[in-house]
């Protein structure tokens, strides 16, 4: 592969939100997995986790119960209750016609711990970063299998309800949620900001 070949390559990823009804072969779902786990993390820890959601009544368990949590936010927000309605619809939808849903986690328990709490709270940035990257990798690896997906942020604000949805272990801080399979489009690209308004040459 040519550095222009590459280039192109990480440049036409998109995020895809609709795919088709294909099932993603076990070999592949194994390889994207891999491939993330050579993200870069801090101290070499690896302090990503990954719940793997393909059954379609877990998913729903999880779309619904990730709507309860959603509609109680709506609600504070004061949004009519008709778009309150369009958006769990959307939201449940979303995740309930993904072939795959990856949950991405933080794990603590290997990091460092420190005396004081500047030092505890640089060592958790550094590892939801590390963890962002693992989120990185696997979009690309993704992309890199001929599937789509989209980053959802969602679960960020629904921890513990994911964690009682997906009974997995307290340690396991859902970060991010990742829907996958065969892309059903592919979307335009979109206007990216000039280098001009976010670079600083020194």
């Amino acid at each position: 592969m040519t550095n222009t070949n590459l280039r192109d390559f990480l440049r036409s990823r998109r995020s895809i939100r609709r795919f088709k009804p294909d099932v993603v072969p076990d070999s592949v779902l194994s390889d994207i997995l891999l491939t993330s786990t050579y993200a870069p993390s801090a101290h070499h820890r690896q302090p990503w986790r990954f719940v793997v959601i393909q059954d379609s009544s877990a998913k729903k368990h999880l779309a619904d119960e990730m709507a309860i949590a959603f509609e109680k936010d709506l609600h504070q927000d004061n949004l009519p209750q008709a778009e309150i309605d369009t958006l769990i619809v959307r939201s449940k939808s979303r995740i309930n016609s993904a072939p795959v849903v990856i949950m991405l986690c933080l794990d603590m328990t290997d990091m460092n711990q420190y005396q004081d709490k500047k030092r505890n709270r640089a060592e958790f940035l550094t590892a939801t970063q590390s963890v962002a990257n693992a989120g990185v990798q696997l979009l690309l690896a993704t992309h890199a299998e001929g599937l789509g997906g989209v980053w959802v942020c969602s679960p960020i604000f629904a921890q513990e309800t994911v964690q009682h949805a997906l009974e997995i272990p307290q340690a396991w801080e859902p970060q991010a949620m990742f829907l996958i399979g065969y892309p059903a489009d592919t979307p335009k690209v979109r206007e990216r900001k000039k280098l001009e308004e976010i670079v600083k040459f020194m």
